[in-house]
Formats: structure tokens, sequence, C-alpha cells
């Protein structure tokens, strides 16, 4: 069973039930002193308490999609996403391919031309050679008559690290939101490009071109754009895209804004922070280059380049969030600029989990919308 399935949290909820219930009936005879009955009382408790915290674990993973798998988990994950073998010139079938397709989860089920479709695809890139699966959201209008000569703006959605992308879809309901937003007018239809920022796993790269390494941050600037524009009816104007993740995700949405205004005209970061993390999940990212480590770090960034003409979104909350001060700081150097603009969302209370970005993702999406074109 896999390390997401319900039934691995029904089975290990049984489990710890059985060595409860079983604990209570066999503490009675095992009060006697000596070593087999210490024993027993021992691994009893012992049995007991992991089975109770794997249960909570598993509940856990479910809630929040850390990890999508046991390899993942421990550390073991075969996918190979930093070199493949393809070709430059695409025989391999192009540069995305659609996997399988289905309706938008928690919606009613409906044909594409009212319920629209999630597709999951593989991207390759064919710059960096990097591959990674993705979930592609085409709006109800995609499939629609009235709008067959018509592109559509593209929101390029990020888990946080180590993040599955699968969450943003039936954890986050990124296709849901955006459908119920667009049908009540608060937004205009888009295309939601939805993938983890994790393209060289199990290694967090923080969205950084590694010298020597994976081309994170290439690979999102250009080898995404460009596998998107073959394959499906988008905005090919820097207007018609935007970005959106949240933890590690915001912070390379703001990067990629920040970096790449050519690209995406807006960038919006859910409980963000602002230089790239340096620890045993990322490895060397910068090999001694002190540029390439200021480039990242937003704060150098806002300091010591020409501010880009693009849009920013942050958020945080005053209770719950470690990001607040940072994220206050953030907004008073941005706002010190004379061209990149940027907005907010404050919330009184929340932490750093999916229950408060399910709250900050409505707004969100509609600020990133008033901000792309669709053409």
């Amino acid at each position: 069973m896999g390390l997401t399935s319900n039934n691995m949290l029904v089975l290990a909820m049984a489990v710890a039930a059985v060595l409860f219930v079983g604990t209570v009936w066999l503490w009675p005879r095992l009060a006697r002193q000596n070593w087999r009955t210490v024993s027993g009382r021992v691994g009893l408790l012992l049995a007991t308490q992991v089975a109770l915290f794997a249960c909570v674990g598993l509940a856990t993973n479910q809630a929040f999609g850390f990890y999508a798998s046991w390899a993942d988990l421990f550390g073991q994950e075969t996918e190979q996403g930093i070199v493949v073998d393809h070709s430059a010139n695409g025989s391999s079938g192009g540069p995305l391919q659609v996997v399988s397709s289905f309706g938008v989860p928690g919606a009613p089920d409906a044909p594409p031309e009212t319920g629209g479709r999630v597709q999951k695809v593989d991207i390759v890139g064919r710059t960096t050679r990097l591959v990674a699966p993705a979930y592609v959201y085409l709006p109800p209008e995609y499939f629609q008559p009235r709008y067959r000569t018509r592109t559509f703006p593209v929101a390029v959605v990020l888990t946080g690290y180590p993040g599955t992308a699968e969450s943003l879809v039936d954890k986050l309901n990124y296709p849901r939101t955006a459908q119920q937003l667009a049908k009540d007018g608060r937004m205009q239809p888009m295309i939601l490009v939805m993938l983890r920022p994790t393209v060289a796993p199990p290694r967090d790269t923080e969205c950084v071109d590694v010298p020597g390494g994976p081309q994170a941050e290439t690979f999102f600037a250009k080898d995404l754009p460009e596998a998107v524009l073959a394959h499906y009816r988008v905005g090919k104007r820097p207007g018609s895209w935007g970005v959106i993740g949240d933890s590690t995700g915001g912070y390379c949405a703001l990067k990629f804004a920040m970096h790449h205004p050519d690209v995406y005209a807006a960038g919006a970061g859910l409980s963000p922070y602002y230089k790239a993390l340096l620890d045993p999940t990322t490895g060397d990212l910068f090999h001694g280059d002190r540029n390439l480590q200021n480039h990242a770090d937003l704060w150098w960034f806002v300091k010591h380049r020409p501010a880009p003409d693009t849009s920013l979104l942050v958020t945080s909350s005053k209770v719950g969030e470690h990001n607040y001060k940072s994220t206050l700081n953030f907004i008073q150097g941005v706002q010190a600029t004379n061209l990149t603009r940027i907005s907010s969302i404050i919330l009184p209370s929340g932490g750093h989990n999916f229950n408060t970005w399910r709250r900050e993702i409505p707004p969100a999406l509609q600020w990133l919308s008033g901000r792309l074109t669709d053409r």
C-alpha cells in the first residue's frame, strides 16, 4: 500500500487500536516483577506508541502532502530529474506529454466544456534536460467553440519543499478554486500549470542554476514556458504569464517575477522567505560564487539591481508565521523602488500550513488574474 493510501491509514489505525486494547487486556497478567513481564510491558507500551505516532504521521502527510511515496520519505526516490536521454529535435514526442486526463476534483462530474479538465503531464526541458511531472488545469472556456481562437493567460503554481504536485490539485484545491472564481466573475479563465519546484529530486535546488548542476531557474524561465506554449493555446507575451507558490515555492515565485519580468508579469509568494536556504537538502548551491549567491537573495536584489517592471504579492500572518517581520521589511524595501509594484495579504493569525494557504489562495488568484492579459 502506498504512503498516501487511505487503506494504509486505516490499517495503521486498526493496528494502533488492537495494540491499545491488547495492552489494557494483558497489563494485569504482566504485573509480576520479573524480566519477562517487565519486557512485555515495555514492548506493549513501545509498540502502542509507535503505532499511534505512525497514525499521526500518516494523517499529517495526507493532509499536507509532504511525501508522495515510501521512497520519497526515506530519500530513495528513483525518478531521475537531472539528465534525461531526449533528443534536441523533439523526436521523443515534444517537450510536453499528456499522461492522463480527469475532471476537476471536488467539482460535479461534467463534460470539459462545462467543467474543465485536469491533465497530468511530463515536461522535458530542451535546454536544461530536466524533466518534471506536472498537472495542467484547463478551464471550461478552453473547450468551448466560441473560444476556439482565444489564447489564455497562464499561472505557474508551485508547492513548497518537498511537496507533491498532487497536493496542489486535491489538497489546496487550485483547479476547483479557479473554476469557481471564474464562474462567479471574480477572475478571468486561466490555465494553471501545477508542479513542485524540486526538479532534481530529492535535492532542494531553491530554484537556482547550480554551477555544474541542475539549472532549475532556467527550466522555469525558459523550458517550461516553451513547452506549454508548444502544446496549449496560451498567451505569448510577458503580460500573459504569472507565478504563485507557497513557502519554497513562494520564494521561487517572487524570484522568477523579479529576475524574469520578460516572462512573468506577476509573482505571488504565500508565506515566502527571501533568500535561498543552505542546508543538507540543498547541498552547495553556489560553489563559492558570491555573485550568484547575492543574485538569489531578494533583499540584495532589491537594493543593488534596477527595479524590475513586475508586480509582487506577499502574504504572512501576525501570529503563527515566522516571516511576518521580514515580510514587512521586504514590502518597505520594494516600495522604495520606482517601478516594481507590491501588494500583501496579512492575516491576523495563521500558521505555515495548508489551512492558512487555502484562505489566501482565492484572493491571490484574483490578484494574479487582474494583472495578466490573454494575449
